[in-house]
């Protein structure tokens, strides 16, 4: 593990050689000879993968209906661009209350472990995205909604603060010998299943029910599911057994006191580039679907279903390209795949304009298929590369942390700030933004050190 001086950041290292076995079972839970490890850890990530996949779901549903129709329902106004620029606002706030949820959340993971805080993560994630698809619209209740909106939309952003570190750290510290960024990947993967899923719900919706049943009340129904998925995500939570990697630091008592604090005193160095090298993920996830979603239905006349079609095709090639780039990364180090990837959405960005107001239906695919693809190159190697960044006694809070403080700087305002770019000089400088923030994030990964070999119970 990286020592605990959040200087040791340094640029240029090379990979190590991959974990010797001995390294590798201390760090994945796999002691000695206990053969039934592996098969231990498949369900794991089985179950990791199904968590955020609902989580995700929920923080998704919120996106497209801030695309679609949370405007008009919860924001007075005549002008049809200050509402979307406030619902744009709305869905960013979920991005200033993840990293409360990282410090609340990670407390606790960190002092109490991994399983109970995903469970209560679940639920704060759920009810809050339950109660959003109940709630009263502006012409029912006034000014009272849009406030009560913004609530729920913070609890949201508390739950899943507090949900992808720990569903990464399951995965990984349970993880089999060389394999940890193949076993992070699947609470990664949680992201295209529940954009799917969200998704495709709502191009049923859209299908199905007129224009008008759709603005009444049918955006409702994908948070009121919620409860369901939610109900599911927590038989399955509760059946984890706790990390050993964790099990281990609680016996010798190897817990930090204030985990948050430790975190910032000692590996700030090390919490900043995490976060940098996340921007970049972000900023291409909702430039690509959430902002393309409302430009591509207000702007380039595409159908809501017809967009949301195209979308649900594009999200696939992220759950292609994270399985590939989680094997590359566990052969060759997360660094050269990150950077490789960022570089690649680097020259996707000065492609933004062509592309997307070409006028035809082939290119604009390409480009959705192209950018999710990519950020699935870029995410997928995240559930092991921030966990690796920290050592055990704050790898919950310092990896949730990173995590949710790169969504702030990526993806909060991505769309607003689109929007706006978009007004004062064209879609061309939407995409010379989302080339700035694929070089932050490549310089951030450079800054860092590899992490493949090091051992996750230091």
């Amino acid at each position: 593990m990286a020592s605990d001086d959040s200087t040791t950041a340094t640029t240029g290292s090379p990979a190590g050689p991959p974990a010797t076995a001995g390294a590798a079972d201390t760090a994945g839970g796999a002691a000695g000879d206990q053969s039934p490890a592996a098969p231990s850890a498949g369900r794991i990530a089985v179950a990791s993968l199904v968590g955020t996949a609902i989580e995700f779901y929920d923080f998704y549903v919120f996106a497209t209906a801030a695309a679609l129709v949370i405007g008009p329902v919860f924001f007075p106004s005549h002008d049809s661009t200050a509402q979307t620029l406030s619902a744009f606002a709305s869905f960013g706030i979920a991005f200033l209350a993840r990293p409360i949820g990282a410090a609340v959340f990670g407390h606790f993971g960190d002092r109490v472990g991994r399983k109970v805080t995903l469970v209560a993560s679940l639920l704060v994630m759920g009810i809050s995205t339950l109660l959003i698809g109940l709630l009263p619209s502006y012409a029912s209740i006034g000014v009272a909604a849009p406030v009560l909106l913004c609530l729920l939309r913070m609890g949201q952003g508390l739950g899943l603060g507090g949900e992808w570190g720990g569903a990464a750290l399951v995965a990984t510290e349970n993880a089999p010998p060389g394999r940890r960024a193949w076993y992070g990947m699947f609470p990664q993967l949680g992201a295209p299943i529940g954009f799917v899923a969200a998704n495709g719900l709502f191009l049923l919706l859209a299908v199905l029910l007129s224009d008008e049943q759709f603005r009444a009340w049918g955006w409702r129904v994908p948070f009121l599911l919620s409860a369901v998925l939610v109900a599911v995500g927590l038989y399955v939570r509760v059946s984890l057994a706790e990390t050993p990697v964790f099990a281990r630091a609680a016996e010798r008592e190897e817990r930090s006191r204030v985990p948050v604090a430790e975190v910032f005193a000692r590996h700030s160095g090390r919490l900043l580039l995490g976060s940098l090298s996340m921007v970049v993920c972000y900023a291409i996830f909702y430039l690509t679907t959430v902002f393309t979603l409302n430009y591509g239905t207000a702007e380039l006349g595409w159908s809501t279903e017809g967009f949301l079609g195209l979308l649900c095709v594009a999200v696939l090639f992220m759950a292609v390209g994270s399985p590939v780039a989680a094997r590359l990364s566990d052969r060759h180090g997360r660094r050269p795949v990150l950077v490789g990837g960022s570089v690649a959405i680097a020259l996707l960005g000065f492609l933004f304009e062509p592309l997307v107001d070409s006028g035809s239906t082939a290119l604009l695919l390409t480009f959705l298929c192209v950018g999710l693809f990519l950020m699935g190159v870029t995410f997928a190697p995240m559930g092991a590369f921030l966990p690796e960044l920290f050592p055990t006694r704050v790898r919950y809070t310092g990896s949730s942390a990173a995590y949710n403080l790169g969504g702030i700087l990526g993806g909060s305002l991505a769309p607003y700030i689109a929007a706006v770019l978009v007004e004062r000089g064209g879609l061309s400088w939407v995409g010379w933004y989302l080339t700035a923030a694929a070089v932050l994030s490549a310089l951030a990964v450079l800054l860092l050190r590899e992490t493949r070999a090091d051992d996750l119970a230091s």
